[in-house]
């Protein structure tokens, strides 16, 4: 029965949150005796103190892009829900989990810096200045493929476009009627939230139909994905540069509600649905996409660990943290709600026959999946669809804005540039390279057009572990600087080194001299450049 493995890991994420969570409080002697920058630092832009409530949804729902939805449903397919629940499980607690957390601690210990800034204060110039360019190349990733994945999303279902499109107004409303007007915040939470679900039937009544401006020539739907590319583009644009509390937190707080409202429809569809598991457990060592170490390991990145929440958590987290005690929940219990979802994405897997996914998209399956959930309920299987597609465009539309954001941070931080003055130049020169990507058509080896996300995807996932591989080792020297037993970082930054060098490895062998080869191989050179710095930083300590 679907109900047993759930029910698994629910059981060990609590208990991971209420055994592990405080051993971590405990490591890095967290007390809200100390004020955190949201308070030393305060500006009203991008340092302002926040609700624990209000930052969850934020953090929960930046990091929580489609990684934890696609990934899981990829490996699932490929090699069978047995290994991937597991490393969902195993990888949520003991090293995503480990990684958010610290990283978010050790930039409110830095005055809200970011991991960058903390190598360059512990490792040397050079090293900062090559992890501010990692960072930057693996969220330009990160824009290239939830940008495809939304444009596409939006094209194909126009529901999800009206819903999406008056879910953002609402968030603009949100934010004035709490930082402007001022009204009680528990009478705002409830009466916007209603609108935002009032939105789906909204959505499913008058779906949006975009006929194409530009590229009309070309084949419909890609004309119609590359017209909702370039919007969205503008869309990301705005949202980087506005102030957070304009549309920043409290769209992320208000999406926050349909990612718990869609954890708990899938969790009440699992436990009472009485659904069988009609998916293999394991199908095979090897798929079509590689072997199963490393590739199962870097697909199911955002589900189990990704590098993405470390520049989250240090880049726009830590700046809003209210109180130290808070990065508990944030950052540690932030991670584990994820890993639910990504429980939740493979059990749409594991309820299907094997062959019954044949020509559907990652996307389409979560969205089944969840229209099934909610029949349970007596939903329409149609409309539960439509729901499910609506909390997979809120995920990316979170992650989109907030990644262009914190590019914009990264570039702007290379540079030294001012932050106020430069931050429209930043954010320009940030989405100047994903808009190439939107608008070209982009082919296989064998001549196909393909979808623009499917050929980032592999050094995507290669690329995000490692920058959480290089986070853990840059928190490990700062650790060990301070004469502290490193080990709980130190043994999650090697397994993830080993994982992702070799699947960076086995990518430059495959692509060669393609453009996705030629970005494994200099996603690889530097990280052993800060793999050797860190060492000769650690070496000159000791002697």
């Amino acid at each position: 029965m679907l109900f047993y493995p759930f029910i698994i890991a629910i059981f060990f994420f609590i208990l991971a949150y209420k055994i592990y969570g405080t051993h971590l409080v405990k490591k890095f002697n967290l007390s809200d005796k100390n004020k955190t920058p949201a308070h030393t630092m305060y500006d009203g832009n991008d340092y302002v103190p926040t609700r624990k409530e209000i930052l969850l949804g934020h953090h929960f729902a930046s990091i929580a892009g489609a990684g934890p939805i696609v990934g899981p449903i990829i490996a699932g397919l490929a090699f069978g829900w047995y290994p991937a629940i597991l490393w969902i499980i195993l990888g949520s607690i003991f090293l995503g989990g480990v990684h958010d957390f610290s990283a978010l601690v050790a930039s409110i210990k830095h005055k809200s810096r970011t991991v960058a800034e903390i190598a360059k204060t512990y490792i040397g110039k050079n090293a900062y200045v090559m992890f501010l360019l990692f960072i930057w190349l693996a969220l330009v990733y990160v824009l290239i493929v939830f940008l495809d994945l939304t444009a596409t999303t939006f094209a194909a279902k126009g529901e999800v476009a009206t819903t999406s499109l008056l879910y953002i107004l609402l968030a603009i409303l949100f934010g004035l009627s709490l930082y402007k007007l001022k009204l009680n915040f528990s009478f705002s939470t409830i009466l916007f939230v209603v609108l935002v679900f009032a939105s789906i039937g909204v959505g499913y009544k008058f779906p949006l139909t975009l006929k194409p401006v530009l590229f009309a020539s070309q084949d419909l739907a890609i004309a119609m994905k590359k017209n909702w590319s370039i919007i969205l583009l503008v869309y990301s644009f705005i949202a980087s540069t506005a102030a957070v509390w304009v549309l920043l937190q409290p769209r992320d707080y208000l999406s926050s509600f349909l990612l718990y409202a869609s954890v708990l429809l899938g969790a009440i569809g699992i436990i009472f649905g009485g659904l069988k598991i009609n998916y293999p457990s394991f199908i095979s060592f090897t798929s079509t996409s590689g072997t199963l170490f490393p590739i199962l390991f870097v697909t199911i990145a955002c589900g189990a660990i990704s590098g993405f929440h470390s520049i989250v958590s240090s880049g726009t987290t830590a700046k809003q943290l209210n109180k130290e005690m808070d990065a508990r929940p944030i950052g540690y219990g932030g991670m584990l709600l994820e890993g639910v979802v990504a429980v939740i994405a493979l059990s749409t897997v594991m309820i299907a026959f094997k062959g019954g996914f044949i020509g559907k998209t990652p996307m389409q399956i979560f969205a089944s999946g969840i229209g099934k959930f909610g029949s349970i309920l007596g939903i329409p299987e149609k409309f539960g669809s439509i729901f499910g597609l609506l909390v997979l465009s809120s995920f990316l539309l979170t992650t989109l804005d907030t990644a262009t954001r914190l590019a914009r941070y990264a570039l702007q931080e290379m540079f030294n540039w001012e932050i106020q003055k430069t931050k429209y130049f930043a954010t320009f020169i940030t989405l100047l390279l994903p808009a190439i990507f939107a608008l070209i058509d982009l082919k296989d080896p064998k001549g196909n057009i393909v979808p623009a996300w499917s050929v980032i995807w592999p050094v995507f996932g290669a690329s995000n572990q490692l920058l959480a591989a290089l986070t853990l080792l840059v928190i490990s020297v700062w650790i060990v600087h301070l004469k502290k037993n490193s080990l709980l970082t130190i043994i999650p930054m090697i397994l993830m080194f080993i994982v992702t060098l070799t699947a960076l490895f086995q990518l430059i062998l495959l692509y060669r001299f393609t453009a996705v080869g030629i970005i494994a191989g200099i996603l690889f050179i530097l990280a052993l450049y800060l793999i050797i710095q860190s060492y000769k930083a650690l070496v000159k300590r000791n002697a």
